[in-house]
């Protein structure tokens, strides 16, 4: 295990060698960093066979600094569970009346899936998402992830339509669409078979199977 890594958010004197604080976009690189090794030793051996101390040695860094970026080994894949967030609800904000809303998604649902594929190119979510159906400490993160989701698409409509903050239509709007995102990636996830799919021809199927939702979604979003 290399230390250089770990000691960069150090604060003791022994550790302190000068350098700069980290900045949010290297935070960020380190979370996904730690969330792309902690999905492979997951699909690989098993959740309760994984350590912090092992997710550490596949990025690099000590189990304390795993632990100073997620309060849990589960919690680790959070990044990849949440990565679309943003970009859906700008689609959600630019959306104008009369498109279809696949057709507003066009441009996220064709490059959404990439921030989930691991350095050497894998697109892990699938596998991750399939382990959710047997841990329940992961089901809670990815449940989670849309609850965290669910306050930002409503924002994103509420902002479309000109709604005051609190107005219960884009609330149930965006239950509705947070539910037909769900139900599209986890079908995705669960009727791939094996995990064994290209990962270019796994995004192209996530990405229709994700049009169809939002297709069958629009009715209730109109």
């Amino acid at each position: 295990m290399t230390a250089s890594r770990g000691r960069v958010g150090g604060t003791g004197g022994a550790g302190r060698t000068g350098r700069p604080p980290l900045t949010e976009e290297r935070k960020a690189e380190i979370r996904l960093e730690i969330a792309h090794a902690a999905v492979d030793l997951f699909v690989a051996q098993g959740v309760a066979a994984t350590t912090g101390e092992q997710i550490g040695q596949a990025v690099g860094v000590s189990a304390r600094t795993v632990w100073r970026y997620f309060p849990s080994k589960e919690a680790c894949v959070a990044p990849l569970f949440t990565a679309g967030i943003d970009a859906i609800a700008a689609c959600l904000r630019a959306w104008r009346p009369g498109t279809p809303l696949e057709e507003a998604f066009e441009r996220a649902l064709a490059g959404a899936p990439r921030p989930v594929r691991s350095p050497e190119g894998r697109a892990p979510v699938g596998a991750l998402v399939r382990l959710t159906r047997t841990e329940p400490a992961l089901r809670a993160v990815w449940l989670q992830s849309y609850d965290e989701a669910e306050p930002a698409f409503a924002r994103a409509l509420a902002d479309r339509a000109g709604l005051p903050p609190g107005d219960l239509r884009p609330a149930l709007q965006a239950a509705m669409l947070n539910a037909a995102l769900r139900a599209a990636v986890e079908h995705h996830a669960w009727h791939l078979e094996g995990g064994a799919a290209d990962a270019d021809a796994s995004e192209r199927e996530l990405a229709r199977v994700m049009r169809e939702a939002l297709g069958v979604a629009a009715g209730g979003l109109a």
